[in-house]
């Protein structure tokens, strides 16, 4: 899909995700002191918003103008630079305490220029984070793209920045629950790629 495939999705509905930030973010970033910070495929915002209202100096990037129009909506107050840009050609190089790519789902060469560009915008001493929909999240989990050429492993994401320095604090797969077993819908296990990394 590209922008304006986007534009028309986040168009045709109030909220295309959730006003809360991703579960993962929440529970992996919540004791990072606060610095700049860069949510780079942001769609509307919801991470950017989050670590804005946590005291963070927040850009959150994202290829389509609506999105970040319902961001600058939703966020109201919360103070944060809204850029439209494409996360492959993202080029602020250093400028950033952490960056966040969550759900950007890209073929191989895509996905590692984008890795390759938020890695690139760290300072040394930075937190990388991404989270996505695992490889093996087809064939063990529940909803997410059913197309395995835009689906990522820990792996993967390691290998895109093999040539780099870094540490890392967390690469593998992670169980997020789907549901919540009242009503019809029961509770399901989808499995995300979640890599953490600090730039050296």
């Amino acid at each position: 899909m590209d922008a304006r495939d986007w534009d028309e999705r986040y168009a045709a509905a109030e909220l295309v995700w959730s006003a809360a930030p991703n579960e993962f973010v929440a529970t992996h970033l919540a004791e990072l002191p606060p610095g700049r910070a860069l949510d780079l495929a942001a769609g509307e915002g919801r991470n950017a918003i989050w670590l804005a209202q946590r005291g963070w100096d927040v850009t959150a990037a994202d290829f389509s103008q609506v999105a970040l129009d319902k961001g600058r909506q939703v966020a109201g107050d919360t103070a944060v630079r809204w850029v439209c840009a494409d996360a492959t050609t993202w080029a602020e190089t250093s400028a950033y305490d952490l960056v966040v790519l969550a759900y950007l789902q890209l073929p191989e060469t895509q996905r590692r220029a984008a890795v390759r560009a938020a890695f690139a915008a760290l300072v040394p001493g930075g937190t990388f984070f991404l989270v996505a929909h695992d490889t093996t999240n087809l064939t063990e989990g529940t909803g997410g793209p059913q197309d395995p050429a835009v689906l990522m492993s820990a792996e993967d994401v390691l290998a895109d920045l093999a040539d780099q320095a870094f540490d890392v604090v967390r690469a593998g797969r992670e169980p997020r629950t789907v549901g919540d077993g009242h009503g019809e819908e029961p509770v399901r296990t989808a499995w995300d790629c979640l890599v953490r990394l600090v730039r050296r």
